[in-house]
């Protein structure tokens, strides 16, 4: 890999979030320098602005605003030549008028897009011959047998988990249930320099809320009834590991409070002491809820949020990925039947590829242990297949005798297309304004338009 001689300086108080970005850019060889505000930005700049090339600043931080630190330097001709750009938790008309009016050149929002962040670098640093764009791509770590996929969005997927994985990052993974967030976990930690250390797993919705303060955080003994001895909590537990909130927006208010103070500063209390104890763990949290429309409702902190969703990994449904159907349903014919030469029928293969899986890939996994029970043997056909999906099946040949299920999906898949680039281009181009329109995850849009950008569509606007 050639050696890119540009010099990044990341300015934020988040040292997850500032860890985040220098480890990405280091796949590309940029030279990263950080600070953890704007009066230690000003410090570095005063010793190295003439090999600095670009700054990234979050804005809202203590001591001296990101807006401030834009100030300072538009006024400082020594610096005013560095382009400048501002990335933000909590969008804000005012920050954006006033980054415009200080000379930042540009304005992005968390959780930012790192492949996007890359390409807006490249916009105003000259890195032309200096960094090839599948580079980190083809160093990719190996993909584990049990994380079966064939289609291009969940590609995408893992593109973004092998980003964000060895670093300490906090990780939202969110998509319908039975997805398979927490086998994305899994993924995550597998090529986590933590691989080695404990994971811990919770269902935050399963254990009623007078007894999950004290699974996440432990308790002293008599600190209740039936507290007959002291017991850690999985944040002790795992220590140096790795914690995994399932269902993490049915926490709640109170205990979102005490999550908040363990992913600022990894401490802690247990329930009936005042004692504090610290822990070093990485937090993955998932939810099949959109926690931005809970924060309006006031049911979600919006602070804790952007702690947990320092990158988001959405799962598509099942449906949306109709390529990874069979591949998954062929492993769990194998895992029930223990026998690889499990086969299915033509028919079979057409009624689960045209079926929309409002369970996603549980429910699939229920079809296949069903269908290979009754079947006895190697061969399923659609006779061992539940009714509702064989109705449907037959419904959809009776609508269109000389249409296969295939090029259905595939006019559906285009109207999808279609509607949602029609959406990107009414709001200009602008991805966060089309997600919300669309009332789908901005990082969702993200894999959507990744996919129609390599089938030749444009999702950027021209310049």
């Amino acid at each position: 890999m050639t050696t890119n001689k540009h010099t990044i300086l990341i300015v934020d108080d988040n040292e997850r979030q500032q860890n985040l970005f220098k480890t990405f850019l280091e796949q590309y060889k940029y030279n990263i320098l950080v600070a953890a505000n704007g009066i230690e930005a000003l410090e570095v700049l005063a010793e190295k602005s003439a090999k600095i090339s670009l700054i990234i600043s979050d804005i809202r931080m203590p001591q001296m605003s990101g807006i401030e630190l834009l100030k300072n330097i538009s006024d400082n001709e020594n610096f005013s030549q560095i382009p400048i750009l501002l990335v933000t938790a909590f969008a804000d008309v005012k920050d954006a008028v006033n980054a415009i009016r200080f000379g930042a050149c540009d304005y992005l929002e968390k959780p930012v897009d790192l492949p996007e962040l890359l390409k807006t670098i490249k916009k105003y640093i000259n890195t032309s011959n200096e960094v090839n764009d599948n580079e980190f791509e083809n160093q990719m770590p190996k993909i584990p047998d049990w994380a079966i996929f064939k289609s291009k969005v969940m590609l995408e997927v893992l593109k973004d988990i092998a980003i964000v994985a060895n670093s300490d990052a906090g990780v939202l993974v969110t998509g319908e249930s039975g997805t398979g967030k927490e086998v994305m976990t899994d993924i995550i930690v597998e090529w986590s320099y933590r691989k080695d250390k404990p994971l811990i797993k919770m269902n935050c919705a399963a254990i009623p809320e007078n007894l999950l303060e004290s699974e996440l955080f432990g308790h002293e003994k008599g600190a209740f009834t039936g507290a007959n001895n002291m017991r850690k909590g999985i944040f002790e537990e795992a220590n140096g590991g790795t914690v995994f909130l399932d269902e993490i927006g049915e926490m709640s208010p109170m205990l979102q409070a005490k999550l908040l103070r363990v992913t600022q500063d990894g401490t802690f209390c247990r329930l009936g002491s005042s004692k504090v104890h610290t822990t070093d763990v990485r937090i993955v949290a998932a939810t099949n809820r959109n926690l931005e429309e809970e924060i309006e409702k006031g049911n979600f902190r919006e602070d804790l949020y952007y702690r947990l969703n320092v990158m988001e990994i959405a799962l598509p449904p099942l449906r949306e990925r109709i390529a990874d159907i069979m591949p998954l349903a062929e492993f769990f014919a194998r895992k029930f039947n223990q026998n690889s030469r499990v086969r299915f029928s033509n028919e079979a293969i057409n009624c689960l590829e045209s079926y929309t899986w409002s369970g996603n890939i549980r429910e699939l996994r229920n079809v296949i242990e069903r269908a290979v029970l009754l079947a006895r043997g190697d061969n399923i056909s659609i006779e061992f297949l539940p009714k509702k999906l064989t109705l449907n099946f037959n419904n959809n040949s009776i609508i269109s005798e000389n249409t296969e299920s295939k090029n259905t999906q595939k006019t559906m898949a285009e109207i999808e297309r279609q509607a949602i680039l029609n959406c990107l281009r009414q709001n200009d181009y602008n991805r966060s304004h089309t997600a919300k329109e669309l009332g789908i995850g901005r990082r969702t849009l993200i894999y959507k338009l990744r996919v129609y950008e390599e089938e030749g569509y444009q999702v950027n606007k021209e310049k």
